[in-house]
């Protein structure tokens, strides 16, 4: 039985009722679940939720791969009209051991028929009214789950019956919301995160859900388990943070690929308008469209500001994130410029847009792309925004986070000086591509690639030298990962070239602004989660509108 039910991973609200418009309008029709473990595919669960005379039907059939092959014959769950448990019937294989389950429920005990390795043992259990019952590895059961929680809120106890182990409770902690847009449509989700308190600890299980209360996702992190209907598992499906009320979902070509992107016209005024446009470039890492950091859908939200203020405005998931293709693990900061470009080239064919009036804007490593891209664009670019960008080299950059991090931890100053010897060792290796000796293999997996590469020897002195379009430096006088002395040196560097744009260039502190663009009180990364204010600053779209209109109307 260890083997079988190895894991208490379960919960639900006591004493409500499910509303007509959850589950109850569901279709007796299968929905493949795909299972994953860590990444990786091991199987699929075909579910069905049926609406009986008197109740509910919950049935399953499916097969998961691994280190113990579990294959489900039969699973029958039968519930009441109010989610009262009656009946389970189970029937499975786990590395060839077959296993059946019989339960029967009244609203105070629940008997379990238990065979297995050909042996029968009968138990007998004290359980909560309205239980509902998930047995491991059953993952289908969460239907009852999802109708309960339908109803649920934060800080509602759940009784869980573990069948046929044992009755737990759990705690609903938060719900978020979540739109999921697949390609055929937008899925809106509630997303629910449960604390269970089992007998070996606590263990967090959350559990999404759709519009009807049908369940839409099952995920156990600290085993690495996830369940994801197969509606919401295709490649091209992402979570939409954010919607302005004129964007409008396209797929750019790419070299090779497309991009994934969201575009946001301006309101719409007289016919046969060009329109100037706005290139809103991501920063480090998958960022997805709407450059969603710790709630804040910065572009999602700067789109929609610049847009009604007169500017149609592309934002898009970097390769390899989202619905974009193409493979991040082979990109460096000249790829990613390349990728702007695209959208440049797509925007300069539209009627609608005035090819002489388009301009990019980066956030933080995307202000590094913007000046390559820039760079290599001439004419086709008409100005460029650099919004918390770097203005030293990726290598100062890294460094001195690194040094700020160790400033607010307790090491000993021998363990920081040992941090930063270190890191100057990894810098030096990835250049270099010898030294890795002594390093440990996961910091140089992590360290070696393309992409870290590009950044450490970027130095925005050497491309600004080269650049001709007017400069515009956005900056939060709060921004701890990119202090404010590299806009001073940004501008620096802007204000100090040959070409005619020069005299042109412009800065902007925005006071008491972290690098989300965010109203802050410190300004440090631990304080991101205890943002009470989910908007970026207003100030950033209204600086960056005002400098546009005037470096375009030269054009």
């Amino acid at each position: 039985m260890a083997q079988m039910f190895r894991h208490l991973i379960v919960a639900v609200l006591a004493g409500t009722t499910l509303n007509a418009h959850t589950a109850q309008d569901a279709a007796p029709v299968p929905v493949t679940f795909n299972i994953s473990v860590r990444g990786q595919r091991v199987g699929q669960e075909y579910v069905t939720l049926t609406r009986t005379a008197d109740g509910w039907l919950i049935s399953s059939r499916g097969a998961q791969e691994g280190p113990a092959n579990f294959t489900i014959g039969r699973f029958e769950a039968a519930y009441s009209a109010d989610w009262q448990p009656r009946t389970l019937v189970a029937e499975a294989q786990s590395s060839g051991q077959l296993m059946t389950l019989t339960s029967t429920f009244t609203a105070t005990t629940a008997t379990n028929d238990l065979m297995q390795a050909g042996q029968k043992t009968t138990t007998t259990h004290a359980v909560s009214a309205r239980t509902v019952v998930l047995p491991n590895n059953f993952f289908g059961a969460y239907e009852a789950m999802a109708a309960r929680l339908a109803t649920s809120g934060v800080g509602a106890v759940i009784p869980v019956y573990v069948a046929p182990q044992a009755e737990i409770t759990g705690t609903v902690m938060t719900i978020t919301p979540q739109r999921v847009q697949t390609p055929d449509s937008t899925v809106e989700l509630r997303h629910f995160s449960l604390s269970m308190k089992n007998p070996g600890g606590v263990l967090t299980i959350d559990v999404s859900i759709d519009a009807r209360g049908r369940l839409a996702r099952v995920a156990v992190p600290a085993a690495g388990i996830v369940v994801l209907r197969n509606d919401l598992s295709n490649v091209m499906t992402r979570d939409a943070t954010y919607q302005n009320d004129a964007d409008k979902p396209v797929f750019i070509p790419a070299l090779g690929f497309s991009l994934a992107a969201t575009t946001t016209a301006p309101p719409a005024t007289t016919p046969g308008q060009r329109w100037p446009a706005v290139v809103l470039i991501g920063s480090y890492g998958p960022a997805d469209r709407d450059e969603t950091v710790a709630g804040i859908p910065i572009f999602g939200q700067l789109s929609g500001q610049l847009a009604k203020a007169g500017f149609f405005v592309v934002r898009y998931d970097k390769r390899g994130v989202g619905q974009s293709g193409g493979r991040s693990e082979s990109a460096a900061l000249q790829d990613y410029a390349d990728d702007a470009l695209s959208v440049v080239d797509w925007l300069r064919k539209r009627k609608d847009i005035d090819p002489a009036r388009i301009a990019l804007v980066g956030y933080a490593e995307g202000g590094a792309s913007a000046l390559i891209a820039g760079r290599r664009a001439g004419k086709k670019v008409a100005a460029l925004g650099l919004i918390a960008t770097p203005g030293q080299t990726g290598r100062e950059i890294t460094l001195a986070q690194q040094q700020h991090a160790l400033d607010l931890s307790p090491d000993t100053p021998e363990q920081k000086r040992a941090k930063v010897q270190l890191q100057m060792r990894i810098l030096d290796a990835v250049v270099k591509g010898t030294g890795w000796e002594g390093i440990p293999p996961q910091l140089q997996r992590a360290a070696d690639t393309l992409w870290f590469k590009s950044w450490i020897e970027f130095d925005p002195a050497a491309v600004m030298r080269k650049l001709n379009q007017p400069v515009m430096i956005v900056q939060g006088s709060l921004d701890t990962l990119i202090p404010p002395a590299n806009a001073d040196r940004l501008e620096a560097l802007s204000a100090g070239r040959k070409s005619k744009a020069a005299p042109l260039t412009k800065k902007v502190l925005l006071p008491g602004i972290n690098h989300l663009l965010a109203p802050a009180a410190t300004g440090e990364v631990a304080e991101y989660p205890s943002l009470t204010v989910k908007t970026i600053s207003p100030d950033v779209a209204a600086s960056l509108v005002a400098w546009l209109h005037v470096v375009m109307s030269k054009r």
